[in-house]
C-alpha cells in the first residue's frame, strides 16, 4: 500500500470536504445550540458537527505516529460510525479524523466515516475489517420508524464481530443501549440501571453509569505493562485531564475482559471519590479505562477517555488508539485472556 503525506493544501481540503461518501447534510442549529467553534464538551438535541476545528486537526497531526505497530496482513478498511442520539460530544469529528489520519500516516488501514447508520448492513460490512464507534450514544443503530431496519443493523454488527472482524470504541461508545437508573425518592421507587441490548453491552465490556466531569485529573495505572497495546506508556502510569467514564457494577468484569489500563483509585483524592453517588458507587474500586476481549472469533478494543479535544493532542494516547485499532483489525497480536480467571 502506498500513502502520500498530506500537504498543507490537502489538509485544508480535507477539513472542508468530508472524506466519506456517507453522511447527512448539516442543518442550521437552533438558537440555543453552541456556535460552531464550541469545543471541549457536549450538547443535547443539537445537530452533530461533522467538521473538526482546523487548529485541533493541526495539533492532532503533530501527535500522529509515523509507522504502525504491526505490518497489515492485507489491505485493511475501517468504518467509523459517528452517530450520537443523546449526548453529542464536540470531539466526534476530531476522533473520526484521528482514525482516518492514523491509517493514512502509518499505512495501516483506509477509512470511511459515516453519520448515517443505514449503511450498517451485513452486505456492506463485508467491505470492512473493523468498525470504530466514535462516541456513539443512545440507541445509535435504531430507526425510530422501522423496527425491522433496527433489528437488521443490530444483528449485522454482532455477526460482523463474531465472524472474526473487530470493533474499537472510544469514550461514549459504552453510553449506549442502557436505561437511566434512579435512586428511590419520596414520590417513587428506585429504577434499576440495566442494559437494553445485552449482547452489545457484553461485547463492549460494560455500559456507562457515572463519570467524573471534565476537567478532572486522573492518574492512570498500567495494568498490563507487557502488552504491545501499552508500550507507549511509562509502566509507572500517567496523568490525564478528561471526563472519565465508569461502568455499572454488574456490567463490567475482569473475568470477561483483559484490562490494559485503569484508574489508580488509591491515588484519587477523597474529594473526587466523594463525587460518585453512593447509589451507583462500585464496591470493588475497580475502574477500568482500556481493555480488549474476544467476542466470538472477533476482537474488541475500548478506551474510556476521549471526551475533550485536547486528549487527541497527546502522542501516547493517539499511539494507544493506533495499537488498539490494529488489535481489533487482527494485525497486532496481544494477550486478550481475561484479567481474572
Amino acid at each position: 500500500m502506498t500513502f502520500k503525506a498530506l500537504t498543507p493544501a490537502a489538509l485544508m481540503a480535507a477539513l472542508l470536504v468530508s472524506s466519506t461518501s456517507f453522511g447527512q447534510p448539516q442543518v442550521p442549529a437552533p438558537p440555543n445550540c453552541p456556535a460552531e467553534g464550541f469545543q471541549g464538551g457536549f450538547t443535547r438535541g443539537c445537530p452533530q458537527r461533522q467538521f473538526a476545528n482546523p487548529s485541533d486537526v493541526a495539533a492532532l497531526m503533530a501527535a500522529l505516529p509515523d509507522k504502525p505497530y504491526a505490518a497489515p496482513k492485507s489491505v485493511r478498511r475501517v468504518l467509523v460510525i459517528a452517530r450520537a442520539l443523546t449526548w453529542v460530544h464536540t470531539s466526534i469529528p476530531l476522533a473520526a479524523k484521528m482514525v482516518e489520519y492514523l491509517g493514512d500516516r502509518t499505512g495501516a488501514w483506509m477509512t470511511d466515516i459515516t453519520y448515517d447508520v443505514s449503511v450498517v448492513t451485513l452486505e456492506n460490512l463485508k467491505r470492512y475489517d473493523a468498525v470504530f464507534l466514535d462516541n456513539t450514544t443512545g440507541e445509535f443503530l435504531n430507526d425510530a420508524n422501522d423496527k425491522g431496519a433496527t433489528d437488521v443493523r443490530k444483528q449485522a454488527l454482532l455477526d460482523f464481530v463474531k465472524s472474526g472482524k473487530g470493533i474499537a470504541g472510544i469514550h461514549a461508545a459504552t453510553d449506549c443501549y442502557h436505561t437511566t437508573g434512579r435512586p428511590a425518592t419520596p414520590g417513587g421507587p428506585a429504577t434499576p440501571l440495566v442494559g437494553t441490548w445485552p449482547e452489545f453491552n457484553q461485547a463492549m465490556g460494560g455500559f456507562f453509569k457515572f463519570h467524573w466531569v471534565y476537567p478532572t485529573l486522573i492518574t492512570v495505572k498500567i495494568d498490563d505493562p507487557a502488552s504491545p497495546l501499552t508500550q507507549m506508556f511509562s509502566p509507572k502510569g500517567y496523568d490525564i485531564v478528561d471526563e472519565t467514564y465508569t461502568f455499572a457494577q454488574d456490567s463490567f468484569s475482569r473475568k470477561r475482559v483483559h484490562v490494559l489500563t485503569s484508574v489508580n483509585y488509591q491515588k484519587m483524592s477523597n474529594e473526587d471519590k466523594a463525587k460518585e453517588p453512593a447509589a451507583t458507587k462500585r464496591t470493588d474500586g475497580d475502574y477500568a479505562l482500556s481493555y480488549i476481549q474476544r467476542v466470538g472469533s472477533g476482537r474488541v478494543f475500548y478506551e474510556a477517555h476521549g471526551h475533550d479535544e485536547k486528549v487527541y493532542f497527546s502522542r501516547p494516547f493517539v499511539a494507544h488508539m493506533l495499537a488498539g485499532i490494529q488489535y481489533a483489525l487482527g494485525d497486532l497480536a496481544a494477550d486478550d485472556s481475561p484479567s481474572e480467571k
